[in-house]
């Protein structure tokens, strides 16, 4: 049942991915042939009017495929002959879609179950933050410079920085201050001696103000971990595909839907910000191609661009079936 409810809660995100796509492209006046989702051959299909609708074997990722997207058709319909802002603003709806998800299924969370903020409730005495004059009332705003929208952020950053020296900036009666300390190691982890403001029972706005920060947070969370990724502190082995994906949101989901709900949102801003990276056969690689088009106001010919598709698509399906192959078969890592 848990992986069930794994499964139905991922197509929710990659069908509001591509309904993202489909809806602009029908704003647009732009021809969709097929909506699917999921990969591989088709298990169900349904002709519409003007686009068959169908369900793919494999539960991840889908697709819309536009009139016009990979050829030069013109005429009434096609995504050649839209503007290349059009064409962007098709594109980018998919990723737009899955942080508007995620905003609302946060907010829901926060308003049924209350949040945690950046702002300290309490110092434990004789604490490194009570040392450093830290005070009940203080706001985080930056851990080592990182932005701090949430104490998921806070702990995040002090836990990625082990015992080394923590530079904290903070909003105080007095000011902005900047305060520097060494954590504290407590049962293996590197801890300050703060415990954040909770707020059990917030109304409708205060609830989407929080999920609005929550929101954010997820963002620069994702984009911190691409950062480690790209300055070559990530291994292949803290990578995970869709059977860990499945597997963790089916562990979370036997906890509570609660957790499942938070793990969606949390999958949803990450399929949001890696899908506008500027890489080919995703979204940002399009968005790069049209960018350059509405800059340049030359079209790039139609053959560099299905080789840039091709190869990205080649390199991501590799790195996917490496990645599916340690999560079956060497689940501890290389």
């Amino acid at each position: 049942m848990y992986l069930l409810l794994s499964l139905f809660a991922f197509g929710l995100l990659v069908l509001g991915h591509e309904f993202g796509h489909f809806i602009l492209a029908r704003l647009n006046g732009v021809t969709v042939e097929e909506f699917s989702v999921g990969m591989g051959p088709r298990i169900f299909q349904k002709q519409g009017k003007q686009t068959l609708y169908s369900i793919k074997a494999l539960p991840i990722g889908g697709s819309v495929k536009m009139y016009g997207e990979t050829a030069e058709e013109g005429g009434e319909g096609s995504f050649f002959s839209k503007s290349p802002l059009r064409k962007m603003s098709i594109i980018a709806a998919g990723p737009i879609m899955n942080i508007i998800m995620a905003l609302g299924i946060l907010f829901v969370i926060v308003l049924f179950n209350g949040y945690t903020s950046n702002v300290i409730a309490e110092v434990i005495p004789e604490s490194p933050a009570a040392a450093a004059g830290i005070v009940e009332g203080d706001q985080i705003l930056r851990v080592n410079g990182e932005r701090a929208y949430t104490f998921q952020d806070i702990s995040t950053y002090i836990s990625y920085n082990g015992m080394n020296e923590v530079i904290l900036e903070l909003q105080t009666s007095q000011g902005r201050m900047i305060k520097k300390l060494m954590p504290m190691e407590q049962d293996g982890r590197a801890l300050v001696g703060i415990v954040p403001k909770a707020e059990p029972s917030p109304g409708f706005f205060e609830s989407f103000g929080a999920a609005f920060d929550q929101g954010k947070s997820l963002i620069t969370q994702t984009i911190f971990s691409l950062k480690i990724l790209f300055t070559g502190r990530a291994s292949i082995n803290d990578f995970g595909g869709p059977v860990t994906i499945f597997r963790i949101s089916s562990e979370v989901a036997s906890v509570s839907l609660w957790n499942l709900a938070s793990f969606a949102a949390f999958l949803s801003i990450n399929l949001a910000v890696l899908n506008l990276i500027p890489f080919p056969a995703l979204d940002g690689g399009w968005l790069l191609i049209l960018f350059v088009e509405l800059v340049s106001r030359k079209r790039i010919p139609d053959k560099f661009v299905g080789v840039w598709n091709t190869i990205g698509f080649m390199i991501l399906m590799s790195f996917m079936l490496l990645i599916t192959f340690k999560d079956i078969f060497l689940p501890g890592g290389f």
